[in-house]
């Protein structure tokens, strides 16, 4: 009897404490294509969310960009039912706020995710603004791809409960989700953090603060290695293109792939890496893709790239 009574008070505690750390309210700061597919996944897991950002123009695209993703979702899952449709994108918009002031959307979040430029100065000034207004309980997070997440933790007064949620573009369409804890992240953090990432749908992996964490750490130097293999005359863009398509299985080539991501975002990560571990070669910057992107060519986002299109 005493153990049936402990089991249940053990349960109606377990129910408790998961209730009070469950995150219902989430912060996503910046509204381009990452935050705005950020806050989309976010409000259709029942969140709500404050989208913010300090361009009401951009607030407005985003508005319209999950308005527009929200209504093809709708056309495949309610084909024969046009109302039900409706009612699930008014569902889930409804959750959905805008703001230009995230000192104030801040006050009522469980968690913060950043997803602004890549620039650590400009998210330490945010994070450090944030951190005198949040509540004591709120998690920081950043959704950066590149910047240690450690760097940018320290310009708050919460190390313990900060991490990294690296989502993957498109946002609505990509399953997976990086997880980062630094050194002082604690279990509670990382598992509430593990918790929304299943919360939103998304397979999570768990990584450490190193530079890329896993998926960049891979394909950055990857890219970066293709591109000096054309350099040094080894083959053509194409054919390395072809012979990883077909010889390796991958759906894109590293031209074809870099080209996707963004020359410049390639360059800006290769420049930070270099520049925090100049000995290690495989991080070391490319001229070639410093040409490119000075003339402008930055892959599809400017029609011009390794290739035309």
């Amino acid at each position: 009897m005493v153990f049936l009574q402990t089991v249940s008070i053990s349960r109606r505690f377990m129910s408790t404490s998961i209730a009070r750390h469950a995150i219902k309210e989430v912060t996503i700061i910046g509204g381009g294509l990452m935050g705005s597919g950020i806050a989309q996944v976010t409000a259709t897991a029942g969140m709500k969310v404050n989208l913010v950002d300090m361009n009401e123009d951009i607030l407005k695209k985003s508005g319209s960009s999950i308005q527009k993703s929200l209504e093809r979702v709708a056309k495949k899952k309610f084909s024969d039912n046009p109302e039900g449709g409706k009612q699930f994108i008014d569902d889930i918009t409804g959750r959905i706020s805008f703001s230009c002031n995230p000192e104030e959307a801040v006050q009522s979040s469980g968690l913060v995710i950043e997803a602004i430029v890549e620039n650590l100065e400009i998210k330490q000034k945010l994070f450090s603004a944030l951190d005198k207004v949040a509540p004591k309980e709120t998690l920081f997070t950043s959704n950066t791809s590149s910047i240690p997440i450690k760097d940018i933790a320290v310009s708050t007064q919460r190390l313990d409960r900060f991490g990294g949620l690296h989502f993957f573009n498109p946002v609505p369409m990509m399953k997976l989700l990086e997880v980062i804890r630094i050194p002082e992240t604690t279990d509670e953090t990382f598992n509430s953090l593990l918790e929304y990432g299943a919360a939103v749908g998304k397979t999570t992996v768990n990584c450490k603060d190193t530079p890329g964490f896993i998926v960049n750490r891979l394909l950055v130097p990857y890219m970066a290695e293709a591109v000096r293999m054309l350099e040094r005359g080894d083959a053509s863009a194409k054919d390395i293109d072809i012979a990883m398509k077909l010889g390796a299985g991958y759906p894109m080539g590293p031209f074809e792939l870099a080209d996707y991501v963004g020359l410049d975002t390639m360059k800006f990560i290769l420049e930070g890496w270099s520049k925090n571990y100049p000995d290690v070669e495989i991080f070391k910057q490319s001229e070639m893709m410093n040409k490119l992107v000075a003339e402008g060519r930055l892959g599809r986002k400017s029609g011009k790239g390794f290739y035309d299109y």
